[in-house]
């Protein structure tokens, strides 16, 4: 199979190209979206490998559209390769022949961790942004920034590893040869939000006024959100003059002075402090900033309902970041496709 597979369309294929079906949101998001610059991407940094029995390797920007079918409805591994199998909206979409075979859950498992493991989803949300930003959908002149927990995949277990080999002979080890450790996610870490402990990620992100999401990172969940403003920004490419809207809990000198240094309008709510409660205009001013804060509020909802992201569905940072970066594009393009006339 090679990298163009319109070209391997047969006579079923063509047909059913021409067959005359009700548009579909598939249909809007391929009419949407210029793939040629995600498929450089993908071509450049994708290294495909010809399988066990010889056959030439399926090319990657099918199976990218497979993954954001799996996003978009909720679907398995298995479940991606069946519906592709099945569905004449979802072979038309990925571009797949129906004189072909379609690729199976572990080729699909082994290309999203390939493209986690060279951090291409955060190259492939911004070539998806640059073409919402021009056709004046997305628009860098401000950010809203806001940060929520995923649960870890596995189910938090406390750990006691046993002693060394050499060790063993003792009644008891000592408390120095003791490693405590939860489940098998150690990236994992506890936090209390209110009354309830966490074990799991922290997910920080970035959206504009429209609640698109811009960027952002995954870190422990035990990790303040106060360092993590300035990373998040720095990649972000937002005007000179943008607002940056955020709660107390990136209320910083350091921050706050990169936000000055940069130009931008300093959005991030007061913060009381012992000895010193907040004042009248400290109090408006936080009211005004909430009014618009909500925006980010609603995405991380429908991150959390739609995609699953309330839970991570694997193990280790990078592939939690790499599942919010592309539920991410997932969720840009959807809202894109309704917001077009």
């Amino acid at each position: 199979m090679g990298d163009t597979i319109s070209a391997q369309m047969g006579f079923a294929d063509f047909m059913i190209s021409k067959r005359q079906t009700r548009s579909s949101f598939l249909d809007e998001v391929d009419r949407m979206v210029d793939w040629r610059p995600v498929e450089k991407i993908l071509n450049r940094n994708y290294k495909k490998k010809a399988s066990a029995d010889g056959r030439p390797p399926y090319p990657a920007l099918p199976l990218f559209k497979m993954l954001l079918i799996q996003r978009w409805y909720n679907l398995s591994d298995p479940a991606v390769e069946e519906a592709v199998n099945d569905r004449i909206s979802f072979l038309r979409f990925t571009g797949f022949s129906l004189e072909n075979s379609i690729p199976d859950e572990t080729t699909i498992c082994r290309f999203r961790n390939e493209l986690a493991k060279r951090d291409l989803f955060e190259k492939l949300l911004d070539k998806i942004n640059e073409q919402l930003q021009s056709r004046h959908l997305l628009i860098r002149s401000g950010a809203i920034v806001d940060a929520g927990l995923i649960s870890s995949a596995r189910r938090p277990r406390k750990i006691i590893d046993v002693m060394p080999e050499d060790r063993k002979e003792e009644e008891s080890p000592a408390p120095s040869d003791c490693k405590l450790t939860y489940s098998d996610d150690t990236e994992a870490a506890w936090v209390r939000k209110g009354n309830q402990p966490h074990y799991g990620y922290k997910m920080h992100m970035a959206t504009d006024r429209a609640g698109f999401v811009l960027g952002g990172h995954i870190t422990p969940a035990n990790l303040s959100d106060t360092g993590e403003l300035i990373p998040m920004l720095n990649g972000l490419d937002l005007q000179s003059n943008a607002a940056v809207l955020a709660d107390k809990g990136y209320a910083s000198a350091k921050n706050r002075s990169y936000l000055q240094d940069r130009g931008y309008t300093d959005g991030i709510m007061s913060r009381a402090v012992r000895g010193r409660s907040l004042t009248e205009d400290e109090k408006a001013r936080n009211r005004s900033i909430s009014k618009f804060r909500y925006v980010v509020e609603q995405t991380f909802g429908t991150l959390k309902r739609r995609y699953g992201l309330f839970r991570a569905r694997y193990v280790g940072r990078l592939k939690t970041q790499a599942e919010f970066l592309l539920c991410s594009i997932a969720f840009n393009l959807r809202k894109a496709a309704i917001m077009l006339p």
